[in-house]
């Protein structure tokens, strides 16, 4: 997949007629596939590229600057996720105070045919654009005959018994749910960080952890509790188990930290960065009455996690 980050690259390599979708894909869930595999299929069948058009920030970000979002994905990452469909092109759209106060025919006409040479505009099922959102599909399909661009109205994905959106993976990471989250993801979620000095009290319980930054603050961390992850570091891949929380029995303060063990592990992580991913919880972040009791319930976690593996 080629990625433009910068359309002005556009003026002088442009790109070829596509069949597009636009949309934030905040952590390109099964949702999203389906799309995109839809986009995929039209273009097959027109002898097209495909396009993808998404945002590198959140637009509620730029008309709130106070918003902080719960991303589900990066930007970064969100692109090497787009990458993994077959899509041919992706455009990281700049959302600008501009963009956002373009009618929804006005963007058709000036962005996507204009800069983008979009011939066809796959629209999903509940995707509107424009001023306000004001308009809707039967407008777009009205601006497209006028401006020689077919609009196609994607299938949505209907699973059994399942709701599929972010919004879904969120609520389910934040209630603990990972492996509800998983089934909206299509993969187990995932943070990105390094590890960094703390207070070694694992260590002094029988149980060293490494301490974790997430590498994007604005990413969604997961509710307290231990969970069963995957590690990912320099190349290995190891089985740990994770505490996210204040520590109540250690600290009972208001910091919240992310600490993981790894099962059958020894040596020295500081510094290296490493991927978390998110496989099962074990239970919610507890107060136990002394670090002997907290030892005796890490031992019940890493065995739960043994048998979760």
């Amino acid at each position: 997949m080629r990625l433009i980050t910068d359309i002005s690259d556009l003026q002088t390599s442009p790109l070829p007629p596509s069949v597009a979708t636009i949309g934030f894909f905040d952590g390109v869930h099964v949702g999203h596939r389906f799309l995109v595999r839809q986009v995929c299929e039209v273009a097959r069948e027109r002898h097209l590229s495909s396009l993808l058009i998404t945002f590198p920030v959140h637009p509620r970000m730029v008309m709130q600057t106070d918003y902080q979002p719960r991303l589900l994905s990066t930007f970064d990452e969100k692109c090497t996720l787009l990458a993994s469909t077959g899509a041919g092109y992706c455009v990281a759209l700049p959302f600008t105070r501009e963009l956002a106060a373009l009618s929804a025919h006005d963007f058709m006409q000036q962005v996507l045919r204009d800069q983008l040479y979009v011939h066809t505009l796959v629209i999903g099922h509940d995707h509107r654009f424009g001023h306000n959102r004001a308009e809707g599909f039967a407008d777009y399909v009205r601006y497209g005959d006028e401006l020689g661009m077919e609009i196609v109205r994607a299938d949505s994905y209907q699973p059994d018994d399942t709701n599929i959106s972010s919004s879904v993976a969120r609520a389910s990471l934040e209630a603990g749910e990972v492996d509800k989250a998983a089934r909206c993801l299509g993969y187990d979620y995932f943070l990105d960080g390094h590890v960094i000095s703390g207070q070694q009290i694992g260590r002094t319980l029988g149980y060293p952890t490494a301490n974790i930054q997430v590498d994007n603050p604005l990413k969604l961390i997961p509710a307290d509790g231990v969970y069963a992850v995957r590690v990912r570091t320099e190349g290995h891949i190891y089985k740990g188990m994770l505490n996210i929380g204040c520590r109540p029995t250690i600290d009972n303060d208001t910091h919240r930290t992310i600490e993981v063990h790894l099962l059958h592990f020894e040596g020295n992580l500081y510094g290296h960065p490493l991927r978390i991913e998110f496989v099962r919880r074990i239970r919610g972040e507890q107060k136990f009455l002394n670090r002997e009791a907290l030892a005796h319930q890490l031992q019940l976690d890493a065995e739960e996690a043994e048998r979760i593996f």
